[in-house]
């Protein structure tokens, strides 16, 4: 049973020690951290440094082989990604991960399914009981496309969106998930000077509007210093800083993991 829920500046979730490796290839080694309610923070690292491991373990789909994951005050073991999103974790990837032939609006459904509590056999027939839950859980998922500003776009297959707006429609499916933890994985990529500006707004105003507490991986540094409130820097799957976005941008071993120097 889950303990009281943290309270803003207390820590949501915590690594401690966290190992693992791939045969004999090491992507973690003695990683530990924690991400506070309500905060946005950033795990920063060269190419390689095992921010996805990261991310992979404390959603599920990796199990570390060593060390412990511990959310709202919970130790967890063996969590599943479909557990780890029944508990409030919810996810987007590097690479975009949505149902291109669906338009913006089914996409978006896809993240209320969780949710939804009618027996199959109501939501088959779609009627009674079923009706009115899925009216309940479109007017949610329109709140999230307003939000985001893309209600030109809701009836569009999502395979005939630019680039930009596509990861607006994954973070929407996120959001529809309503998560108390949030795991963006490179939300900037690939984008221009605008789409970054437009998601670093949407960012924010996420952690603002729906209390949802954000970790990200990022490797714009300009956006990494202008949205968290801490940041975590890995390199070659170690930690090797923690701390304000000014104390890591000062801190020499980042400075040298990111010049290549000593390497």
């Amino acid at each position: 049973m889950s303990a009281a829920a943290p309270r803003p500046g207390e820590a949501l979730l915590s690594v401690d020690g966290i190992s693992l490796a791939f045969g004999g290839v090491k992507a973690l080694t003695d990683v530990s951290f924690d991400v506070r309610k309500g905060e946005i923070r950033a795990i920063i690292g060269p190419n390689g440094a095992g921010k996805s491991s990261m991310l992979n373990c404390i959603n599920g789909f990796y199990q570390p082989q060593q060390g412990r994951i511990t959310y709202r005050g919970v130790e967890r073991r063996q969590m599943r990604p479909h557990e780890a999103a029944e508990q409030g974790i919810a996810r987007t990837f590097q690479n975009i991960a949505l149902f291109r032939g669906m338009s913006t609006l089914d996409n978006i459904m896809t993240g209320r399914l969780l949710k939804m509590k009618v027996p199959f056999f109501w939501q088959v027939w779609r009627h009674g009981p079923a009706m009115r839950e899925e009216i309940e859980h479109r007017r949610f998922v329109e709140g999230v496309i307003e939000f985001l500003e893309i209600e030109h776009i809701r009836k569009t297959p999502v395979g005939r969106l630019p680039y930009g707006l596509q990861k607006r429609v994954e973070l929407g499916r996120a959001l529809a998930m309503q998560p108390e933890l949030l795991l963006l994985d490179e939300p900037m990529a690939g984008m221009n000077l605008e789409e970054k500006e437009d998601m670093c707004r949407f960012i924010l105003d996420v952690v603002r509007q729906y209390g949802t507490t954000i970790a990200l991986i990022e490797h714009d540094m300009g956006v990494v210093m202008d949205l968290s409130d801490r940041v975590v820097v890995l390199d070659y799957g170690r930690k090797i800083a923690d701390g304000t976005p000014a104390e890591v941008k000062a801190d020499r071993r980042v400075i040298d993991a990111y010049l290549g120097v000593g390497h």
